[in-house]
């Protein structure tokens, strides 16, 4: 499907979706997108000699120090995963522990030189899928997916401590809509 076609790929009628409903769909298309998304960054990453995993992780890093928690916290992953990233990248010389002024035992994660070098040679693919999946979904389409990416993610971040259960009941308010 590109942007010049109709169809958006659902073959539902149009009627009220059931909210379970809606949430299974969105999961999984997140789910198939998060694969997808990996599959290709791997690819990417490859030609640097990283995975996507240490790419996420020094390119959080690669302007600015940051603690493994608060990496993870950004990327919305274990911390645990972090530091065994983290380590990685640092026993192949792209990434460094220094001292962190804010906190004595909390380290900041920073780039080294051949860290930045890496995350640069990714550049020209990274560059490429931007612009195959702008060509794809067109330019406002692209923005659109990007805003609502955003707002799914500021969504389940404001119920993540909730769990499972059912969300309360809040009245209506500016900016709600629903």
């Amino acid at each position: 499907m590109n942007a010049h076609d109709d169809n958006d790929g659902s073959a539902e009628p149009s009627r009220p979706a059931d909210p379970r409903e809606l949430l299974t769909r969105t999961a999984l298309g997140v789910f198939r997108l998060n694969g997808e998304f990996v599959s290709v960054s791997d690819g990417i990453a490859r030609e640097a000699g990283l995975t996507a995993a240490r790419w996420q992780v020094l390119g959080a890093v690669v302007r600015a120090p940051a603690t493994v928690a608060g990496i993870a916290r950004t990327m919305g992953i274990t911390r645990q995963s972090v530091q065994r990233i983290a380590d990685v990248l640092v026993g192949q010389g792209l990434a460094a522990y220094g001292d962190n002024p804010a906190h004595r035992r909390a380290k900041l994660l920073r780039a080294t030189g051949a860290g930045r070098e890496a995350v640069g040679r990714l550049g020209p693919g990274h560059s490429a899928l931007a612009h195959r999946l702008q060509e794809e979904l067109g330019q406002e389409g692209f923005a659109e997916t990007v805003r609502v990416l955003e707002r799914l993610s500021r969504a389940m971040e404001a119920i993540g401590s909730g769990g499972g259960q059912e969300p309360a009941a809040r009245p209506a308010g500016p900016g709600r809509t629903d």
